[in-house]
Parts: structure tokens; C-alpha cells; sequence
């Protein structure tokens, strides 16, 4: 069975990340599985963990007002799930849900916080790989709600 750092240095946001850094990392990760329909995280709830996505699809989802659940975008194996660890308030900003069986490697976000705040070059490597991943995420429910609002009914 291979480590969780081993498995860290197929992850496309971890790419090029130093392999000491990759096992700091690690130290605050541990395996977890979630069933079909289960939530990973919860809209406005605390944050204190993120995932990577092993196998199996995540839903990310907010509520609309009249129209129940909107989905914004469907992570799939190798993806980054949750940010809201990293900027406080520390609350999820959206849903996720399990599409299915889904296996992760979840990361403590006090564990990291408390690691990078020691070490501030790991801080501000782990903080410019998130960055990426917050744009990519705003650039998806920008598009989505374009779709949902951007269509006038004549």
C-alpha cells in the first residue's frame, strides 16, 4: 500500500511540490469514504478539513430560493475539494455531496494551518496552489449562474 505523500505527488495541485513538503503535508491526512449522498461538507458549517478526491464524483452545490438545490459543478477523482479551512471565518461556502461511492484523502485544515504558520514558505506554497483552485471554482458558479439568470424570458 503506498503513502499518503506517494499518492500526494499524483494530485495535479500538488504537482511539482518538494517531497518534504508533500510529507508535511501527508502528516495531517488520513483515508476516508464516503456512500452515495452522503455530505462532505455543508454550506456555512465550520471548516476544518480538505479532500482529495480518490475515486468517485462530489457534487458542489448551493441552495436557491424557489428552485431548491442548484448544482455548480461535479468534482471527479484527482480534484481539490473545500477552501474555506484556509480563510477565516473558516465556514464552507457550499455543498458537497457524494455522487456515489466516494474515497478520499482528508486533510485536518488546523493540522496545515498550525504547519504553514511555522513554516512560512510551505504557507506560501500551499496558499498559491489553493488560489488557483478558489479562481477555478468562482470561474465555475460565475458560468452557472450566468446559465440559471442570464437567460430573459420575453
Amino acid at each position: 500500500m503506498r503513502t499518503i505523500d506517494a499518492l500526494l505527488t499524483e494530485v495535479p495541485m500538488f504537482e511539482g511540490m518538494a517531497s518534504e513538503r508533500l510529507a508535511l503535508i501527508a502528516g495531517c491526512a488520513s483515508n476516508r469514504v464516503f456512500d452515495d449522498g452522503t455530505y462532505l461538507l455543508r454550506e456555512g458549517e465550520p471548516a476544518d478539513a480538505f479532500y482529495v478526491l480518490r475515486t468517485g464524483d462530489v457534487a458542489l452545490e448551493t441552495h436557491v430560493p424557489q428552485r431548491g438545490a442548484l448544482t455548480l459543478e461535479t468534482l471527479h477523482a484527482g480534484d481539490v475539494l473545500g477552501w474555506s479551512w484556509l480563510v477565516s471565518p473558516h465556514r464552507t461556502a457550499f455543498d458537497a455531496r457524494a455522487l456515489g461511492t466516494v474515497h478520499t484523502m482528508a486533510f485536518d485544515g488546523r493540522c496545515l494551518r498550525g504547519k504553514c504558520e511555522q513554516d512560512h514558505d510551505l504557507g506560501y506554497d500551499v496558499l498559491m496552489r489553493f488560489v488557483a483552485v478558489i479562481v477555478e471554482r468562482l470561474q465555475a458558479t460565475r458560468l452557472q449562474l450566468l446559465d440559471v439568470y442570464g437567460h430573459v424570458a420575453h
